[in-house]
């Protein structure tokens, strides 16, 4: 029972760059109280900003900070405001705020920036209440203003601070983020900046203007800030409503005085703080839907990518294995021919002719069933002359019902993997129609190159144009051919009489040579 009088040690470690934030901290807010008006006090928005951009452990330093600011500040008016009121009104406010911004820290990673507003919101009423009932309570010297009109005052002066400082200290928190700053050098961007500087410099300079056309042109400047959070959804938003912010506060008369007011800018300042409040929910609800769209492109895009390797590696498969039939077919045929000549030279000519005549036939027909499982043709002379000497043709030759195909422009500047997707594409195409409709066949194909993309549009049509294709071969062909057309960004689309498909790539402007290079040193590496 005696622990309550062994020794209690305390030890505490005081950090440099710590004492330089208090320090930095306490001039940053008796800079920015110069220019405060009491319906726009910037060291709210300072304190807010400071206690996001650092993290909790140096928080004692800017509680620090703030001390040696009020200390500098509220000391001449302990004979004014009484003791009490300075000491008391100043301890709580720092620790007051820090545990708003310590409860809204762990929404900073969330894809939305609706929280900050939250923040603000509470971080001005939390402050405002503890100023105005501490002062109430303990002022020597109350205010003549009424509770009320005072409230309402430090409210919007604190928020509209907040909204100005704490985007900007956001910004650039998250300057590392995935973001492609350079769009901000776009003309768009550039003139709505160029327009809200230039207003707010014209409206600075001095020039005595009447009071309606002062705030035309305040609501004018608001319109700049709408394009950028448009354009750039929440960075917009708090780049440009702080500029907004800024601007106006500038052109206020009076300034830097306590308990400064200017009734004409608070009636401004009210709706630009709802404009400046809807402006950052708009610019986040833009943003998040923007990474929505992003990341369903990145995935659709990613799934392309997995589908066009699972398709090659199916048709480097295909390849090599039409490469050991070639071999065993060259084999037989090699066996054969020496079989022949064997004959020959014991005088047995007739079985030796008809030896070789049996090899050759089966030799072509062997060679027509494996180009049907991987078209060689392809990769040496192209797509179209493949469709014409490989044994595909030969296959729709013997059925009567397709027509002599019409191709125009250069397959060869297609990649061979989009060549042999094309080639799978047309004849699978074709073994549909054959095979589930009636009538002759017309098979056309169209190669080119538009916005920086190429790709090759095939059809396939029954010519008699009155028969239409039935919705059980309309959705076969559809399911059949979407994946292949899919992976290659393409589509599928059938009507009436017709299937049309689009495949494309990236234009490389690669020859065909080097396309079938490329292709023959995968399959080297598979």
């Amino acid at each position: 029972m005696n622990w309550w009088k062994n020794d209690v040690e305390l030890s505490f470690r005081i950090r440099p760059i710590g004492l330089f934030i208090a320090g930095m901290y306490a001039v940053t807010c008796w800079a920015a109280r110069q220019v405060s008006l009491d319906q726009f006090y910037l060291p709210a928005g300072i304190r807010v900003a400071a206690l996001l951009l650092c993290p909790p452990r140096l928080w004692p330093y800017l509680l620090l900070g703030e001390y040696a600011y009020f200390a500098q500040m509220r000391y001449p008016l302990i004979g004014k405001y009484g003791l009490a009121w300075v000491i008391l009104g100043s301890v709580f406010l720092m620790p007051a705020v820090a545990l708003v911004v310590r409860a809204h820290r762990r929404f900073m990673t969330a894809t939305t920036e609706g929280w900050l507003l939250s923040m603000a919101v509470s971080a001005a009423l939390i402050a405002t209440a503890l100023k105005l009932g501490l002062a109430h309570l303990l002022s020597e010297n109350p205010s003549s203003v009424p509770f009320a009109t005072r409230a309402v005052r430090f409210v919007l002066g604190d928020y509209i601070a907040i909204l100005t400082v704490a985007p900007l200290a956001l910004l650039w928190i998250r300057r590392r983020s995935l973001y492609e700053w350079k769009f901000w050098k776009h003309a768009p961007t550039v003139a709505a900046l160029a327009l809200l500087i230039s207003l707010g410099a014209f409206m600075a300079s001095g020039v005595e203007l009447p009071d309606a056309t002062k705030t035309s042109l305040q609501l004018v400047m608001a319109l700049p800030v709408v394009a950028l959070t448009c354009i750039h959804g929440w960075r917009g938003a708090a780049a440009g409503v702080p500029l907004l912010n800024i601007v106006i506060a500038m052109t206020t008369p009076a300034s830097g005085l306590p308990g400064s007011f200017d009734q004409r800018t608070f009636m401004m300042q009210q709706l630009i703080a709802v404009a400046g409040t809807a402006l950052l929910l708009l610019g986040s609800r833009i943003t998040q839907h923007y990474h929505q769209h992003a990341r369903h492109d990145l995935d659709g895009s990613q799934t392309a990518r997995l589908s066009r390797t699972a398709h090659m590696a199916s048709e480097l498969d295909l390849r090599q294995r039409a490469l050991d039939l070639r071999k065993i077919a060259d084999g037989v045929e090699k066996s054969l021919n020496h079989t022949a000549d064997l004959l020959k030279m014991h005088g047995h000519h007739a079985p030796a002719m008809d030896l070789l005549h049996t090899s050759t036939t089966h030799s072509r027909q062997f060679r027509e069933l494996t180009s049907l499982v991987y078209p060689t043709e392809v990769e040496q002379v192209g797509l179209y002359v493949a469709l014409q000497v490989s044994g595909i043709s030969e296959n729709w030759d013997r059925t009567s019902r397709v027509a002599l195909p019409r191709m125009t422009g250069d397959p060869c500047r297609l990649s061979i993997a989009l060549q042999l997707a094309a080639y799978r594409t047309l004849t699978e195409t074709v073994a549909l129609l054959l095979k589930h409709e009636r009538g002759q066949i017309q098979i056309q194909a169209r190669c080119g190159s538009l916005h920086g993309q190429q790709g090759i549009l095939i059809s396939a049509s029954l010519l008699d144009r009155d028969r239409h294709l039935s919705l059980e071969t309309a959705k076969l062909i559809v399911e059949r051919l979407s994946s292949r057309a899919l992976a290659y960004g393409g589509k599928v689309q059938t009507r009436q009489n017709r299937v049309r498909v689009l495949l494309q790539e990236t234009a490389t402007g690669a020859t065909h040579g080097s396309t079938h290079a490329a292709w023959i040193a995968r399959a080297d590496i598979t």
